[in-house]
């Protein structure tokens, strides 16, 4: 049963639909999944097999039809594939076709200048989005800006490669919350790459509008009652540096905004690469 006092909602970050249902079935809801090209490539189903490029993409469309069978109320991301040199005009037309899969789908760009092109044009068509591997603030007031007029949008701060890097990914999310506190709520935060238990309640400590965690988390988070942390809550960073806050105005073009970044590049090679391994 869903806590009273639980405002944010819960997602889980899996590409098997078994584990959609086993949480839902723990927690006793699940607001919705996030899924990509790595979680795809996870699946039980995919593991040791390769396939056309046809094939692949019927798998994933099956994927995300059975996630949508046992949450059908629930958003749905669906990550386009992406490299360096995809195009916005071939980011569009795969979100396009993504998205009519299922209706409750919310299709995943990177915070690329071609995934911000794409974005534009995609809210405009009313395509949800989920604005994905972000690590910067800038990032976060791009991705507001390409998509203001459109709404439901997502963007997904990745906490846990930057704990890889030696500083706090937590204070990301805030960052960001705190600097959409003077925009329209057109774009929410979804807390993603959390990989233990203080990544969670952290989040949910600081009211990001959405967490996206692994089956793991989600479990462990059940069997402890599902705890939802006090005021008095303090996050254990320790040794981890600070990501100092910015003050960042939301009402510039978005190709103002710096958006190049070295981990959203790094993330996106890692997701093609996963995706072309399954592919013949």
């Amino acid at each position: 049963m869903k806590p009273n006092n639980l405002k944010t909602k819960i997602f889980l970050d899996s590409g098997d639909p078994k584990e959609t249902e086993e949480i839902k079935n723990l927690l006793g809801f699940l607001d919705g999944q996030t899924t990509n090209p790595s979680l795809i490539a996870k699946n039980p189903d995919a593991l040791g097999k390769k396939f056309s490029k046809e094939e692949i993409a019927s798998f994933y469309k099956d994927v995300v039809e059975k996630v949508n069978s046992i949450i059908p109320e629930g958003s749905i991301s669906i990550e386009v594939y992406a490299d360096k040199d995809s195009t916005s005009d071939v980011l569009l037309e795969e979100g396009r076709k993504m998205f009519s899969w299922i209706p409750n789908a919310h299709i995943k760009y990177p915070i690329t200048k071609a995934g911000l092109e794409a974005a534009e044009k995609s809210v405009k068509e009313g395509i949800r989005l989920n604005m994905t591997l972000c690590f910067s603030q800038e990032q976060a007031a791009a991705v507001y800006s390409a998509t203001s007029g459109g709404g439901n949008t997502y963007v997904s701060p990745f906490a846990g490669r930057w704990d890889d890097k030696g500083f706090n990914g937590m204070d990301l999310i805030k960052n960001i919350l705190k600097m959409y506190e003077n925009g329209d709520g057109h774009v929410k935060v979804l807390a993603a790459s959390i990989r233990n238990m203080d990544h969670f309640l952290c989040s949910l400590a600081m009211g990001a509008d959405i967490i996206t965690a692994p089956f793991k988390i989600l479990k462990e988070w059940a069997d402890n009652g599902m705890q939802i942390p006090g005021p008095d809550y303090v996050y254990p960073k320790g040794e981890l540096k600070e990501i100092p806050y910015q003050e960042i105005s939301l009402d510039k073009p978005w190709q103002e905004y710096e958006i190049l970044h070295e981990m959203t590049d790094a993330g996106l090679e890692k997701f093609s690469t996963d995706w072309n391994n399954l592919i013949a």
